[in-house]
């Protein structure tokens, strides 16, 4: 297993996750429960089913795409979302 992947992908995908929808939805289920050992395996299991479906979804598409545009694609994906999340709505 090489460490040093698995580190640093540890803590990209921390910092990614601190203050998102899904920490603040997890805080909520929290709040309403009186099982949160339940809130806390049910959002655990979630985020690794979906960083499994991540991981198969990556590995398939770098079979047919080079890393590096996956790279660009992925950025200029996270930049064209940014944009479309500062246009106002509905005026």
């Amino acid at each position: 297993m090489d460490f040093k992947i698995l580190a640093t992908t540890f803590g990209m995908i921390f910092l990614a996750e601190l203050g998102d929808k899904t920490q603040i939805a997890t805080m909520c289920f929290a709040a309403e429960s009186d099982s949160r050992i339940a809130v806390f395996i049910g959002s655990a299991a979630a985020l690794v089913l979906s960083s499994l479906i991540g991981v198969l979804c990556g590995g398939f598409v770098s079979r047919l795409v080079s890393p590096e545009h996956i790279k660009l694609g992925a950025g200029a994906l996270f930049m064209l979302l940014g944009l479309w999340m500062l246009v106002p709505y509905g005026k």
